[in-house]
């Protein structure tokens, strides 16, 4: 299982890449791997300003629907189109074409509540 350390992660599993006040978000390598083949990635809220532990979307797999939470407030000024398409890269390549939405910051001392890859490791092997 990969744990990039250069990111930052939640405890609901989503992976965080923060360049300047925009936030690259998507699910772990752990989290695609509990839930198995994702078959549909649903994210209906670009555009729309959202505080941290908000639904932003869902994703289906075989087994079961997931929600998936904002790690941070912002706005979403990006999807992911490429998951409409081909939800299954998530399985594939979690951290990279895989990603979900992209996020404008809004409050930035949120990120300070962030899992570094050694809290976020140590969480998921108890």
């Amino acid at each position: 299982m990969k744990l990039p350390d250069n990111l930052r992660y939640t405890q609901d599993h989503e992976w965080v890449l923060v360049d300047g006040d925009v936030a690259t978000v998507g699910i772990t390598d752990f989290a695609q791997g509990e839930l198995g083949d994702i078959v549909f990635v649903e994210i209906e809220t670009e555009g729309e300003s959202l505080d941290k532990g908000e639904i932003f979307g869902t994703v289906e797999a075989v087994k079961t629907v997931s929600d998936l939470f904002m790690p941070v407030s912002g706005e979403v000024v990006e999807v992911n189109e490429e998951l409409a398409d081909a939800p299954e890269v998530v399985n594939k390549d979690p951290y990279g074409k895989g990603w979900m939405i992209r996020i404008k910051i809004s409050d930035e001392s949120e990120l300070d509540e962030l899992l570094s890859v050694d809290e976020y490791r140590k969480m998921i092997e108890a």
